[in-house]
């Protein structure tokens, strides 16, 4: 077997792995193909004759992918979402079994959100050594942190995927907070909103909606409550993965999903999606 060959088939064995690794660090089954595809490139590039471990030589160079493109999500100007433009309509994909495996076994909306809420070196290390078992001491290159440094950035991740990653659990208390937080927001009421929102309130958008014009990240109840005042004219209530949230939809197709993270009443965590894929895989449902 040549050593092409040889490449060739062990990426191929570690494909399914390689594309569960990047989607738990991105969220994006889109970017997730885009890191995946990037560490290819990169094994045609490299000088692989040391290699022993090749698929933990591709872990590595996936989670270096993946760092780098949560550090490059920077943020947009915001713009209301009351006429968000269509996104140009694409050819569906063929359905791939391992894609399919992947995303049938991939975090929910709820891990999603609170993931998005971690520094990028948090949220690398928790999912490298949290869900797939990469020691500590194989973490902290990638990373840039000494093997100490890579276990305190997965034990913060950890406290705070741990007290938020189920959503509460009163169907009708959460729709009772999200259809006050609409009413406040169409309505411009900031002491509403700020009343409803908790004071480290995090609004998450997507790499999709940062395109479409939406702050990449707002921190804080009175930053959240000043990005949402006056807008969200044309949202409507939705069940986002059987959990309340709200729906931006052009001729009943959903475009922007606001998924929602409460506590004790309060919105903790906002979270906009406007990727088609992640739209599909949440299961949503206009009420």
């Amino acid at each position: 077997m040549s050593e092409r060959d040889w490449l060739t088939e062990g990426f191929e064995a570690n494909r399914t792995h390689l594309r569960a690794v990047a989607y738990r660090m991105l969220g994006s089954t889109g970017e997730a193909d885009d890191a995946v595809q990037e560490a290819w490139i990169r094994l045609n590039r490299s000088d692989t004759g040391d290699v022993e471990n090749l698929g933990g030589w591709l872990t590595t160079v996936v989670a270096r992918v993946c760092l780098d493109m949560l550090r490059s999500r920077t943020s947009r100007r915001e713009e209301p979402f009351d006429d968000v433009p269509e996104r140009a309509a694409e050819p569906g994909d063929a359905v791939d079994p391992e894609r399919e495996a992947m995303l049938a076994d991939s975090v929910g909306l709820a891990m999603l959100v609170v993931l998005d809420t971690l520094t990028p070196a948090e949220r690398v290390a928790f999912v490298l050594h949290d869900m797939f078992g990469v020691p500590f001491e194989e973490v902290a290159p990638i990373v840039g942190r000494s093997p100490e440094a890579a276990r305190q950035l997965a034990s913060r991740a950890r406290r705070r995927v741990g007290g938020s990653t189920e959503p509460e659990g009163d169907l009708d208390r959460q729709r009772a907070v999200v259809d006050a937080f609409l009413a406040a927001a169409r309505g411009g009421d900031f002491e509403a909103l700020l009343a409803l929102l908790d004071p480290e309130v995090v609004a998450r958008a997507d790499a999709a909606s940062a395109a479409m014009g939406a702050a990449a990240e707002v921190r804080g109840a009175a930053a959240v409550a000043e990005t949402f005042a006056g807008r969200a004219r044309a949202a409507q209530p939705a069940l986002v993965g059987g959990v309340a949230g709200l729906v931006w939809a052009k001729g009943g197709e959903p475009k922007v999903v606001f998924g929602f993270t409460l506590e004790e009443g309060r919105v903790v965590g906002i979270d906009l999606i406007a990727d088609p894929e992640r739209i599909h895989e949440l299961g949503v449902s206009i009420l």
